[in-house]
């Protein structure tokens, strides 16, 4: 038994065995070992062939040419070693290990002999340096998106060594953060008259009412001017939905290090769903948020590796709004209550969780990106999945044409909100109608039954997969609607105007939450109409702008004069600091003595190693900013930064008042 701790010393410890009847192989020419296609299989000699057609394929990570292949008469550990003996003396056979499984659903788990670690925040780059030596890793690359943050490796042939080491460094004062890097096979969750997600419609004869109210949006705000980040298996960049003028930005392939994201092999399910979210409708599909840009990032990893980090911190510095993911940790058997993976607990790994943050609070210049998640095609609780159920991202189910569950659809308190998909139980449509692969290469091979006769188009995506991109098009209509809303003012708006669907069966409580549709289904129309600012009239803007030193361990302020005498309605403070650890500083606002109001705290040192604040500060994020309301702002204002801690320094840019009267 191996363990793997996330989130540092105090963190959660989670326990992997090792499998007595899976084995994990690489070819060299990293052919496949098992395939339908036999003329695809790597050579390998017929003692080989013979031992192996005792096992199975269980999954393949294709990016890595590892296959991780079961016993068909399980728990036999005599069989698993000797196979892997007959492997390992074959020629085009890299490597023919053992796996480790979850201890719950006894799912396979392949480490790398890579690290996520992260230093303590005060350490320097010599004690790193130092100490990961003295453990014999060598540095693949620093991660900027974490302070002090390292991806490593150990020594080749280091094998389950990794284990160990990384608990030793845990215990390393210097250390915050360290963990072996895990992957499993990720799943993916599966206004043209077919499109009856966006309005209703009438579908083979059949009048749908099942709708996101989308099409009703669409006289406010299309998604003009927001980026739509689809994070999945690639997306076909040529197909005649995303061939408009600058409708692809920032393109990238996070596994392969390219800025070409085009699918590969049979991977189709990244292209329906940026259809769903934003294809431009020209042609036979409609996308939530039509005008709206799309940024495709290919993730062809597995769950878990650096590689998946790495997508949400190229999404955030290239100007994404919105990231949707319809992927995560594997669904069990949504149609069997007792497949083990129904409890299977699947933990955010701490270098992806530190991606996350930081595409919520450095993206779209601080106001944070709208991180969306698929819920998961279980039938079991979201809360298991480390991933949709984080507390920054919106996790989203599904709902049928009926207004009810999808069958799949996960439930649990931390689905936010519901959108319309298939269903796997007495379904009405065949699904969502959306963009696939050009041609043949796609779900649909060219079927009129399946989509469109040419092949361009798929009748049938769904899952919580296309309710996920459904939601991150109706972000996107609210942020072309108000480009100044944080990310969870946009989830606050989910929240206040979804419709309380199935109000019977949605088990909603006191808050109007349900654990199936979390604050209901989305109404794209009635979302948009909440995202306009509410102007208050006059409104006057005072700022400041010097560059005001920031040094170690003093105060810096930055002041400006306010004439005005009426009684203000309300006031905002952007803020402009940069500063390289924003954890050492405290920022307050001082208002005029006449006022006769405490200074009102902005920021104590919370964001530890992130660098620089560049953000608006009003009642909802500061409620203590309400108590100027009625007062009059003559004076003079002062803006201070306080620098707690040695080392980090930076300036003050600006500070700016906004006040209405």
């Amino acid at each position: 038994m191996v363990r793997v701790r996330y989130g540092g010393k105090n963190g959660q410890s989670y326990e992997l065995v090792i499998s007595e009847d899976h084995i994990v192989a690489r070819t060299v020419s990293r052919k496949p070992l098992m395939s339908e296609r036999p003329f695809e299989v790597a050579p390998i000699s017929t003692t080989a062939r013979s031992v192996l057609s005792q096992f199975q394929l269980v999954s393949r990570f294709r990016e890595a040419g590892v296959e991780v292949l079961q016993a068909k008469a399980l728990h036999d550990t005599a069989l698993r070693d000797d196979v892997r003996s007959v492997l390992n003396a074959e020629p085009e056979i890299e490597f023919a290990g053992r796996v480790l499984v979850t201890l719950d659903s006894q799912k396979p788990v392949l480490y790398t002999e890579n690290f996520f670690v992260k230093f303590d925040n005060d350490t320097d780059v010599n004690t790193h340096q130092d100490l990961l030596q003295q453990y014999g890793l060598t540095v693949k690359r620093q991660l900027d998106y974490a302070r002090n943050a390292y991806f490593v490796s150990a020594p080749e042939g280091s094998g389950l060594k990794v284990f160990e080491i990384a608990e030793h460094l845990l215990q390393e004062d210097a250390i915050d953060l360290c963990h072996p890097e895990l992957i499993t096979q990720s799943r993916q969750r599966q206004a043209f008259p077919s499109q009856w997600h966006l309005k209703p419609t009438i579908v083979d004869g059949k009048s749908i009412n099942g709708s996101a109210n989308v099409e009703a949006a669409w006289a406010l705000s299309e998604g003009e001017g927001i980026t739509i980040a689809i994070v999945d298996d690639g997306v076909d960049l040529d197909h005649e939905e995303f061939r408009s003028a600058g409708k692809i930005v920032a393109p990238r392939d996070v596994t392969r290090k390219t800025n070409d994201p085009r699918p590969r092999g049979q991977d189709h399910h990244g292209t329906a769903c940026a259809g769903v979210a934003c294809a431009n409708g020209n042609f036979s599909a409609s996308g939530v948020a039509p005008k709206a840009k799309l940024m495709p990032i290919r993730s062809a990893s597995a769950l878990g590796s650096q590689a998946e980090a790495d997508a949400f911190v190229w999404a955030a510095r290239n100007g994404a709004d919105v990231i949707s993911c319809s992927w995560g940790p594997q669904d069990g058997e949504w149609w069997n209550p007792d497949d083990p993976v129904h409890q299977q607990v699947v933990p955010l790994p701490d270098s992806t969780r530190l991606a996350i943050d930081f595409a919520v609070t450095q993206g779209r210049n601080g106001k944070g990106c709208v991180v969306c998640f698929a819920a998961g095609n279980g039938n079991e609780s979201v809360d298991n999945d480390g991933y949709a159920s984080y507390a920054n991202v919106i996790a989203v189910a599904a709902c049928n044409e009926l207004a009810k569950r999808s069958a799949y659809s996960d439930f649990g308190k931390a689905i936010w909100c519901a959108f319309p998909s298939n269903d796997t139980v007495d379904p009405i449509t065949p699904g969502i109608w959306t963009t696939d692969r050009s041609g043949v290469a796609g779900y649909n091979p060219g079927h009129e039954t399946e989509g469109d006769k040419v092949g361009n188009y798929t009748n049938s995506f769904g899952g919580t997969s296309s309710a996920c991109p459904g939601v991150a098009g109706v972000a996107a209509l609210i942020l072309a609607r108000n480009p100044d809303l944080r990310w969870e003012q946009v989830r606050e708006i989910l929240k206040q105007s979804g419709e309380k669907i199935d109000p019977e069966g949605g088990e909603y409580d006191a808050n109007g939450r349900s654990p199936l549709y979390g604050f209901g289904r989305v109404d794209a129309r009635r979302a948009v109409e909440r995202a306009v600012p509410i102007q208050e009239t006059p409104l006057k803007v005072y700022k400041a702008v010097q560059d005001v030193p920031i040094t170690d361990l003093a105060v810096a302020s930055l002041s400006l004069e306010v004439p005005d005498t009426a009684a203000l309605t309300s006031i905002k403070v952007d803020v402009d600091i940069e500063h390289t650890y924003i954890g050492d500083l405290v920022v307050t606002l001082k208002p005029p003595a006449n006022m006769g109001i405490a200074p009102v705290l902005l920021h104590d040192r919370t964001g530890r190693g992130t660098d620089n604040i560049k953000k608006t500060y009003d009642e909802a994020s500061i409620p203590n900013l309400a108590s100027f309301k009625g007062k009059s702002p003559k004076g003079t204002w002062v803006f201070e930064v306080a620098d707690k801690a040695s080392r980090d320094t930076g300036k003050i840019r600006s500070f700016t008042l906004e006040i209405s009267f």
